[in-house]
């Protein structure tokens, strides 16, 4: 049991010094990395045709039925018949040249929003978007948005509402697709959109603005503890959290938070004219279809089945920004999964050695 002991903590010194290495490394390496990258330096544009995601699932299952013999038939003819396809569509792009083709079928791209309190995915969602401004063409593609967000901070997911306003402004269509919730800033988001579709159970709503902190004044008042909070400007400071809060520091306070939600309300009311913003802009949620009877969304649907239904007539096409781990933030996973996998090793031998 000694040897062990010993043996695991010469193995966190020593794991402990490899990080601390590792972060100086790292710390060294992104200071140079940022003098000499760019905006786009960071990350990567990816798109994936879904309509060939959702036909290999389908021949996938339609194989797996088969008898061997009938299988390899069968592969063989849908192997052939891709091929014949791909050769088509590559004589039909050369033979259009960079003249816009009208008889190709629309396309829809798909954006993906996870939101964070912080709305930290509106940078990748900005330069999807860019991207896809580019190239989509007006009154004949659409942009599909699955948006899954509880809300968070207003400026953020004011951010984050406006890029999808740039869809909108462009004339293109827009669809908002919610499986779970976008409630708060997340239904900001939504709302945006020409159609908002929602499954059975996804919450929506929440058509509110909330506030809160903790004060510490007693406390520090009690140990004798003085704090001074000093401003330029009546309403420079209103709430603190170590100062002794006013009750016209707590009005006007209330007051800001009424006028964010009267904010919030005329930019929802705007964007979905049929709702009675008075019913639904008290701060509570509402489940997909009781959603639907309110007209917070306009249809109960999965986003699977609105995609694999839009791959029956368009090109449906994911589009993300994938930004690339930073050096320190590569290290840190390793280093991270370094002293998990120690740790297991300790605990395994710690146990294999007690059950001796």
């Amino acid at each position: 049991m000694e040897f062990f002991t010993e043996y695991g903590l010469f193995l966190a010194k020593t794991v402990t010094l490899v990080v601390a290495l590792l972060i100086v490394v790292a710390t060294i390496v992104s200071a140079m990395h940022k003098d000499k990258g760019g905006d786009d330096s960071d990350g990567e544009l990816q798109v994936r045709r879904l309509n060939d995601k959702y036909r290999q699932l389908k021949e996938s299952i339609q194989a797996r039925m088969m008898g061997e013999q009938e299988r390899k038939l069968w592969q063989k003819q849908q192997k052939k018949k891709h091929k014949a396809e791909a050769k088509a569509e590559k004589k039909k792009a050369k033979a259009s040249g960079a003249e816009l083709d009208e008889t190709a079928r629309p396309r829809v791209f798909v954006l993906d929003f996870d939101g964070d309190i912080k709305a930290s995915d509106t940078d990748s969602l900005r330069k999807s978007i860019t991207a896809v401004l580019s190239v989509a063409d007006v009154g004949k593609d659409e942009v599909v948005v699955r948006l899954e967000s509880g809300g968070g901070l207003v400026h953020s997911y004011g951010l984050a509402s406006a890029q999808l306003d740039r869809i909108r402004s462009k004339g293109i269509a827009l669809t908002a697709c919610v499986d779970k919730v976008a409630a708060s800033g997340g239904y900001m988001m939504a709302c945006v959109a020409d159609r908002i579709i929602a499954s059975p159970f996804a919450i929506l709503g929440s058509i509110g603005v909330v506030a809160q902190l903790p004060n510490f004044h007693r406390l520090l008042k009690d140990n004798k503890v003085d704090f001074e909070v000093l401003t330029a400007g009546e309403h420079k400071r209103t709430l603190t959290i170590f100062g002794e809060n006013t009750e016209k520091g707590r009005q006007k306070f209330l007051e800001d938070l009424e006028d964010t939600h009267g904010l919030f309300k005329d930019y929802v009311s705007e964007r979905r004219p049929s709702l009675d913003i008075a019913e639904v802009a008290n701060g509570d949620i509402w489940f997909g279809r009781r959603a639907l009877e309110v007209k917070l969304v306009d249809e109960i649907k999965t986003s699977d089945e609105y995609l694999i239904e839009a791959c029956e007539r368009a090109e449906v096409v994911s589009v993300g920004y994938r930004r690339k781990r930073t050096l320190p933030e590569k290290l840190g996973l390793a280093a991270t999964v370094a002293m998990e996998n120690t740790v297991l090793r300790l605990l395994s031998a710690f146990r294999n050695q007690k059950m001796q």
